[in-house]
């Protein structure tokens, strides 16, 4: 969901910094001397942008992306969790303890018929049993899980977004 504060800041984007989000987005790796020439600034400007994004909220982080299956990770899985009570303080517990897991690639909270979706990554199906048994059968938070195995992972295209 994008809050007012959200919306304030893109309108605040001007066509440099929706120029160097495009470049970064694509790729995270451009040179700051690249990046300046594609904007049309100076190199210490481009800096400075791109600093500000950060400090502003707006870029939140850089981020290689790994081929799971040659870091031994081959078997991938959703898994939908329904929690036993809507208790502010177990929910506020298993928000933090769930996605510092080194196997959670992401957390969604969601609506509908589950709380949560994680998707993670481990060695083996048995690791995937052991995985959901050490870490939400036991959690008294946890009142039901539905693991789906992913057989295949297209990642989207994250080109450049079309900014408001």
């Amino acid at each position: 969901m994008v809050t007012p504060s959200e919306l304030a800041q893109a309108a605040d984007l001007d066509d440099i910094d929706r120029i160097i989000i495009d470049e970064l987005v694509a790729n995270a790796r451009i040179s700051n001397a690249m990046l300046a020439q594609r904007a049309g600034i100076a190199p210490s400007t481009a800096l400075l942008r791109t600093r500000a994004l950060v400090e502003r909220g707006i870029i939140t982080g850089y981020h290689a992306q790994l081929a799971l299956g040659a870091v031994g990770r081959t078997v991938q899985a959703l898994i939908s969790i329904k929690l036993r009570a809507h208790d502010r303080v177990e929910i506020d517990r298993f928000r933090s303890r769930i996605p510092q897991l080194p196997e959670v690639l992401s957390m969604f909270h969601v609506s509908g018929a589950t709380d949560y979706l994680l998707h993670i990554a481990v060695g083996s199906t048995e690791a995937l049993r052991d995985w959901v048994l050490d870490n939400l059968a036991t959690d008294e938070s946890v009142g039901h899980t539905e693991t789906t195995l992913v057989f295949d992972h297209e990642q989207g295209n994250h080109g450049p977004l079309p900014l408001p």
